[in-house]
């Protein structure tokens, strides 16, 4: 199979549906696995690929010991594969078409208590840390988001963010007083910073080093911040906490569908579960 599909496919994704790198990437992983299997199958032709083919890789995968979750992903990147070969006339039938995409009962997000959120924000965090937490819990925004935020999309007067999302999708984000004071505090630290550095940058996250913060900065962060509460949790786990004190502070589905930036409600929906969850468990808890 011509490695070159797949590099046209991807400028294809990149360019005409806007999708973030993270993205490309997982495509890019999926679809080169896919071209191993080919390569070991000795199925050089893209159009010769048939269902059973697709089929043997699936088999190929569980066999291997790839979760259903990842399965079911690598299934979805070779369907829209496929079907862009299609439709561009690479291929005259999409072997794809007729495969199932498995089924995955939904896994309630992890979330964290307002106790465990407080207990952090009065530990020994600086003023860069303060202002991950807020915009992280505060804000709800994905760790992506809050990279690339920069200092144009920050408005301290009015109190809000401006991210950019899944597929370049802006939204406003509204955050509180604290948020805004620790903002202050920190645009002033870096403010030295680029003064130290003798740089100049759009970024908002800036090390001390003048680089910019990154992914992988922020889920060390994090991390850390598990061990003073004893629990595991990731950047998304502040997130998954933000939607899920709101749900259970009365706020409606709607508001907080467009505070996430998601697409569809049902995605939002999900939190409801954790709400209605948490208010069994307390009640159990109150008559035992």
């Amino acid at each position: 199979m011509d490695v070159q599909f797949i590099s046209e496919y991807l400028e294809y994704i990149e360019v005409e549906k806007g999708l973030s790198s993270n993205t490309i990437d997982a495509y890019r992983r999926d679809l080169t696995f896919f071209l191993k299997f080919c390569s070991d199958k000795k199925l050089s032709e893209i159009d010769k690929i048939e269902r059973k083919d697709i089929n043997i890789y699936i088999l190929n995968l569980r066999e291997k010991g790839f979760n259903p979750r990842s399965v079911m992903r690598k299934i979805a990147s070779l369907r829209g594969f496929f079907k862009w070969l299609s439709a561009n006339e690479y291929i005259q039938k999409n072997p794809t078409q007729l495969i199932e995409q498995p089924k995955l009962p939904k896994r309630l997000p992890k979330v964290i208590t307002l106790d465990d959120i407080l207990t952090i924000l009065n530990s020994d965090l600086n003023e860069p840390e303060i202002v991950i937490m807020e915009l992280l819990y505060g804000c709800g925004l994905r760790v992506s988001e809050l990279v690339n935020l920069k200092i144009s999309d920050v408005e301290l007067n009015s109190k809000f963010v401006k991210c950019y999302g899944k597929g370049g999708k802006e939204r406003i984000v509204p955050f509180g007083k604290k948020a805004q004071n620790a903002l202050k505090k920190y645009l002033k630290i870096r403010d030295m910073i680029i003064l130290k550095n003798n740089i100049s940058s759009k970024k908002l996250l800036l090390k001390e080093n003048g680089k910019t913060i990154t992914r992988q900065d922020i889920y060390n962060f994090i991390k850390k911040q598990g061990e003073k509460i004893h629990k595991h949790i990731s950047p998304h786990t502040m997130r998954h906490s933000f939607a899920t004190h709101l749900l259970e502070n009365g706020a409606d589905l709607r508001v907080v569908q467009e505070l996430l930036g998601h697409s569809d409600v049902s995605t939002t929906q999900l939190y409801t579960h954790i709400t209605k969850k948490r208010l069994k468990e307390v009640y159990f808890a109150i008559n035992n």
